[in-house]
């Protein structure tokens, strides 16, 4: 057993959260929920803009085999991104999260290991890699999935008792109750509460039965509302057309798209599109690890909840599927689509790659359908003018930027107004915000009543 037993019980308040995050911002998500005696942290990620061991939360603050149970709510890296590390340091720990998050996590953790290594080598982190294939492949057989809705203990002792919801965000991804000691928590990972065009949003509980001690709940989204006039289904009537306007002059379309979830709704959008001829029948390609993840969610498609339950996009589709590990260049043909990772074309990922003869032709477009960083290749595109010069890689010259360039919001995560309807009707004791830059923070705490930001590394009694 774990060695948390060292503390007396007498000395463990009925509960207390504690942010392993390092800083006050999206970033390696990652908390610890103490519950009487049994100790559970939430997610394990990966700072997505730091390198080295920054990367990393406040492990440090956690003796070694003194947590109970890691449970994950999803297969993004800033989620789940550092678990093998996690799991080095806590062998004693029980480890939760729905099988088709336990099947991503797998790949994408092996793919990590492959850039952090190229990482170590062209940029000279020596920290890297923080854990390597060996190491994933010993954290799979410790993984015990759970299917949604299905209550499951937590601990060895049975004093926790944990329920996974379906969060709508992407493939697998849950939130969790957690009920033990006489006390309820509930957090939400990330969610969104709209059907995406292949998987649907949120089943949540009724929390407003639930007498909620506290909710934990992300805010990304929170640092401005949504236009009054958006629509779902002009959005994506927006999309389809520029693909179609940008086919029709003889141009190709460049959409670069998240491995996990933004290359599986753009496909599922492409494709019913297709089918009800709102746009012509062009060859598709796909590339990066997408390839990889899309395999994964047509396995999973007639085990989870779906718009389209019976699709199966390798299969129905048939995309060309670009080499995973870029050993052929994936050409670029006139009239073609193409849905590449990374979504912010970071440097050395195949939609970077590509970009680099792509970008620089008037007739091609460009379309934006998820976050970019600032800092990011794509984030500079996005607030370029046409025929600025584009660093897309820091080790070969700029290229001019004349294409289209488009920005459509299909986000996976919740819009301001939808999560204060969320926190307002769950009506918890404590709220407690998370996953989210500082100004969405603050403008939750002063909307909902018993709000709080936690600072990291600061334990709040609950």
């Amino acid at each position: 057993m774990c060695i948390r037993d060292r503390y007396p019980s007498r000395l463990v308040p009925e509960a207390r959260f504690t942010i392993l995050n390092r800083t006050t911002e999206i970033g390696a998500n990652s908390y610890l929920l103490e519950i009487g005696n049994t100790r559970i942290v939430l997610d394990a990620g990966m700072h997505p803009k730091e390198r080295g061991r920054g990367t990393l939360p406040r492990y440090e603050d956690l003796a070694y085999d003194s947590v109970d149970a890691i449970i994950i709510t999803h297969s993004h890296l800033d989620h789940v991104g550092t678990l093998p590390v996690l799991m080095r340091d806590q062998p004693s720990a029980r480890v939760f999260m729905t099988p088709a998050t336990s099947a991503l996590a797998d790949a994408l953790l092996h793919n990590s290991v492959n850039v952090m290594k190229s990482q170590r080598q062209e940029l000279g982190i020596e920290d890297y890699p923080l854990f390597t294939h060996r190491s994933v492949d010993k954290m799979v057989p410790r993984i015990e999935p759970r299917d949604y809705e299905k209550p499951f203990e937590v601990d060895w002792n049975g004093s926790v008792r944990a329920t996974f919801y379906d969060a709508g965000h992407i493939l697998g991804s849950a939130g969790v109750l957690l009920e033990g000691n006489g006390k309820r928590f509930f957090y939400s990972g990330d969610i969104r509460f709209e059907d995406h065009a292949l998987i649907r949003g949120a089943r949540f509980p009724d929390l407003t039965q639930q007498g909620l001690d506290a909710l934990i709940v992300e805010t990304t989204r929170g640092d401005s509302p949504r236009p009054a006039s958006y629509s779902g289904k002009e959005e994506r009537r927006r999309f389809i057309n520029d693909i179609e306007k940008c086919l029709d002059k003889g141009g190709s379309v460049l959409v670069p798209v998240f491995a996990i979830g933004k290359t599986q709704e753009v496909l599922t959008m492409i494709h019913e599109s297709k089918q009800d001829h709102s746009l012509r029948d062009a060859p598709v390609y796909i590339g990066g690890l997408s390839t990889k993840m899309t395999v994964i969610y047509d396995k999973f498609s007639g085990s989870t909840r779906r718009s389209a339950p019976d699709f199966k996009i390798l299969r129905d589709m048939n995309p060309i599927t670009g080499n995973r590990r870029g050993r052929r260049p994936i050409p670029l043909e006139r009239g073609a689509i193409y849905a590449l990772s990374s979504g912010m074309m970071t440097e050395k990922t195949t939609s970077n790659g590509f970009a680099r003869g792509f970008i620089d032709k008037p007739d091609n477009a460009l379309l934006f359908v998820g976050y970019a960083d600032p800092e990011s290749p794509g984030g500079q595109i996005r607030a370029a003018q046409q025929g600025d010069d584009i660093s897309l890689d820091s080790e070969l010259p700029s290229v001019r930027l004349n294409c289209k360039v488009s920005v459509y919001d299909f986000s996976g995560h919740a819009p301001r107004n939808q999560l204060l309807d969320f926190m307002q009707a769950a009506n918890a004791r404590r709220t407690l915000l998370v996953h989210g830059d500082l100004s969405a923070l603050e403008w939750f705490e002063n909307q909902v009543e018993r709000a709080v930001i936690p600072s990291p590394g600061k334990a709040i009694s609950l």
